[in-house]
């Protein structure tokens, strides 16, 4: 049994310079994995390091006790723009959150989480969803609603007022039946509109679409479609 659980277990890249905090973090994957959540089992080293190594796809990046900032993030995105990525920071910055995650960041915890709250962080994002702390998703919201680059306008693919708000709810990794539920529409009906999204973005899977929108604020030039549900999570489920 314990061999078949190591052959499924998914490999976590920790990036943490103090040996305490490293070791902190390399105790939560003692942590049991709940009944059917695949095993975590931790793979430290150097920044270098992780991010050469392609058969990596998650990363938990402790922003206390690592060098660079903001700065560190959009390197590790421009390098490894599959990589899923986990940060540990400080308390009470919410702009520093929001900027964490315009930068590529699927999760942000400060320095206070406990293991199992980081556990369970790393399980949501492994899992293909966002967590974020619940004060601030309406900020998020507004600022991907409102931020455009204009060196990538040439080109966003032309989105219908409904594939806008289809979109704007994958964001927030709603599933299909929570979103036809929420527009009042056929489940197969969203399932026509997410095919017509990742054709028209030229994508493959919604964590791709996900993070273009994120990071392209993907027709995201108009704010009234935004309805007010959008702020009601803590964490956004798949």
């Amino acid at each position: 049994m314990s061999g078949i659980r190591n052959a499924r277990a998914i490999r976590v890249g920790l990036v943490a310079d103090e040996p305490i905090r490293l070791a902190g973090l390399i105790s939560i994957f003692e942590m049991l994995s709940e009944e059917g959540q695949t095993p975590l089992t931790p793979a430290p080293g150097s920044l270098r390091e992780l991010l050469s190594n392609r058969s990596l796809q998650y990363l938990v990046f402790d922003m206390n006790s690592s060098s660079g900032g903001i700065e560190t993030l959009e390197l590790i995105r421009h390098t490894r723009p599959d990589l899923r990525l986990v940060v540990i920071g400080p308390e009470g910055n919410d702009e520093l959150v929001l900027d964490c995650i315009i930068a590529g960041a699927r999760a942000y915890l400060d320095v206070t989480a406990g293991p199992s709250a980081v556990r369970t962080a790393i399980n949501a994002v492994t899992e293909g969803s966002i967590w974020a702390p619940r004060r601030l998703l309406s900020k998020l919201i507004d600022r991907l609603l409102t931020k455009r680059d204009t060196s990538l306008t040439v080109g966003d693919p032309h989105l219908t007022a409904r594939e806008r708000q289809v979109l704007e709810l994958i964001l927030l990794a709603r599933s299909n039946r929570e979103i036809a539920g929420q527009l009042g529409i056929e489940e197969r009906t969203v399932k026509a509109h997410v095919g017509r999204l990742m054709k028209k973005t030229g994508v493959d899977n919604r964590i791709e679409l996900t993070m273009r929108a994120m990071s392209r604020s993907l027709a995201f030039n108009k704010a009234s479609d935004v309805e007010e549900d959008l702020h009601s999570r803590n964490c956004v489920d798949s």
